[in-house]
């Protein structure tokens, strides 16, 4: 008895629909249009907004670290390149003055930055 039902079942899945009206029948037969299928319950949306919130909030926080890192670097270069400068320009005062006196205007030097800064 469960045979002939099974079979009956099989018979409807496998029964073809007829001709199509515009004829392209090697075309997989379309279903209906249901516009509330893929929508979303509002806990769903706002669970899936959190979790974006909360990746967009890593993201700029590790875009922020990677810029300071930069920053850092580059202004190591500057204060480096800064002191090169000033030890060149000492250098060059060495060959024409005395030691004590320049001595005397890197000591000055410095207390006009303190003051100015």
């Amino acid at each position: 008895m469960t045979e002939p039902t099974s079979l009956a079942g099989v018979a409807q899945a496998d029964k073809p629909l007829g001709m199509r009206k515009n004829g392209k029948q090697w075309h997989a037969p379309k279903k209906a249009f249901r516009p509330t299928a893929g929508l979303k319950s509002y806990e769903k949306r706002t669970q899936e907004r959190a979790a974006m919130a909360q990746m967009k909030a890593k993201e700029n926080e590790m875009k922020q670290e990677k810029k300071d890192e930069r920053q850092r670097r580059v202004d190591a270069i500057r204060e480096k390149r800064a002191k090169k400068e000033e030890k060149e320009r000492y250098e060059k005062m060495a060959e024409k003055m005395h030691k004590k006196r320049i001595e005397r205007l890197k000591r000055k030097e410095k207390r006009n930055k303190l003051i100015n800064s």
